[in-house]
């Protein structure tokens, strides 16, 4: 691992993104404290595979019905929220 400050990685960057592309772990500090590491952008040897996961997944047969429980936590609270309001509205007059 090499490290270089900040202005020597700005002089050599070119020199610097090869050496990384290269396999070499560079790291740039500033004020001696490691910020950044270059490291090669890892391209797919080959494109992914769509559908990896069919007829693997299944989901109970009530995932879709409503938790009342969950509501309750949040719509009956001492605490309602504020109505949405358009951004484009403007706000209610103070009293």
């Amino acid at each position: 691992m090499r490290v270089f400050n900040l202005h020597e990685a700005k002089t050599h960057l070119s020199r610097l993104v090869a050496a990384a592309a290269a396999g070499e772990e560079i790291v740039i500090a500033k004020a001696g404290t490691p910020m950044v590491r270059l490291v090669p952008v890892s391209t797919l040897a080959e494109p992914r595979q769509l559908g990896l996961l069919a007829g693997q997944v299944r989901e109970a047969p009530d995932c879709w019905e409503p938790d009342r429980a969950l509501e309750a936590l949040f719509y009956e609270g001492e605490h309602e929220p504020a109505p949405a309001r358009r951004v484009a509205e403007r706000p209610p007059p103070s009293e």
